[in-house]
């Protein structure tokens, strides 16, 4: 009888789950044909409610620096394809990139052009820091991650109260002098963009190896080797966001703030307090300052510093 009374027990559970499981998948199945009734309605297919991931169709002229890429090589074209891919369907990195080029690229741009470096370089930037302030592992800093004895070696001013690798202006013209040096060690800007990532010493090292000279044709470490094909799918991600599926407005992209200039030549005791006096706080300050890394300045050589101060009226700052 116990026996018996289980087995009852378990096949009344059974069709209480199957009734369940029945009125679930009516109610989807509702859900589901309302949706392509909707649709139908609308005059569109169901396809268009469908997310669609594709194979990228890569340009057949691809360049950098005005520099071909030798596209019909299979092992190019498979390097070019990760990249592609990675960088298309990364989304909210791409945007993020897009906002932020419009804010930085106008201050970037021009530096790049008085110096005599390709337009181009300014998406190896993008590659190196996504257009941020960061510090990598190795201590690699700012926009252009410069190293700290490469900045010292280019003029930067580097130290605990003051670090101009963070000043976008003067480490893009360090990086402009970096660069014009690699071009005429090897002749080449592709190489030069290459030897931002591994050092001038390192692609010479296995130029030397290999008994080969261009970057397509030369075996590399995973994060040179890649290096240059992200810069070149950034550059035409960037440069035709629709192409790749991307919607965006002028009015969704990050502007910058404009900004007056105040010379100081002594030290300056608060910033908080000197904040004030332009009618900011110290947050704002150092957001247009970041090269300014402590919360004071020492100036006791008497140093003529520029910084950059928003106009009245953009931030609202509580008193």
């Amino acid at each position: 009888m116990k026996i018996l009374k289980n087995g009852l027990m378990l096949v009344g559970m059974l069709c209480v789950i199957s009734s369940l499981i029945f009125a679930v998948q009516n109610t989807m199945g509702s859900s589901s044909n309302d949706t392509n009734d909707q649709a139908l309605h609308k005059g569109e297919s169901a396809d268009t409610y469908k997310y669609k991931v594709r194979a990228i169709d890569i340009p057949s002229d691809l360049n950098f620096a005005d520099e071909s890429v030798p596209v019909d090589d299979p092992e190019v074209m498979e390097r070019i394809d990760r990249e592609f891919l990675v960088n298309t369907y990364w989304q909210s990195n791409a945007l993020l990139l897009m906002k932020r080029a419009n804010k930085y690229f106008p201050i970037i741009e021009p530096i790049l052009k008085k110096n005599g470096i390709p337009d181009d370089f300014k998406y190896l930037a993008v590659a190196e820091s996504g257009l941020q302030n960061l510090i990598s592992p190795a201590g690699a800093t700012g926009f252009w991650q410069i190293m700290k004895g490469t900045g010292k070696d280019f003029g930067l001013e580097i130290n605990d109260n003051v670090d101009e690798r963070y000043h976008l202006e003067k480490s893009t013209e360090v990086a402009c002098r970096y660069l014009k040096s690699s071009k005429e060690k090897f002749g080449s800007w592709t190489l030069a963009a290459a030897s931002y990532n591994a050092g001038p010493y390192g692609i010479k090292r296995y130029q030397g190896v290999q008994q080969v000279d261009a970057y397509y044709d030369l075996l590399l470490g995973e994060e040179t080797g890649r290096y240059v094909f992200r810069i070149l799918a950034i550059k035409e991600i960037l440069s035709n966001p629709e192409k790749y599926g991307f919607e965006i407005g002028k009015e969704d992209l990050y502007t910058a703030v404009p900004t007056f200039n105040v010379e100081v030549d002594s030290p300056i005791a608060n910033f908080a307090d000197f904040a004030q006096d332009y009618e900011i706080n110290y947050k704002i300050l150092k957001r247009h300052n970041p090269w300014l890394r402590e919360a004071h300045l020492n100036n006791g050589s008497k140093k003529k510093y520029v910084i950059e101060i928003p106009n009245k009226g953009y931030y609202k700052v509580s008193k």
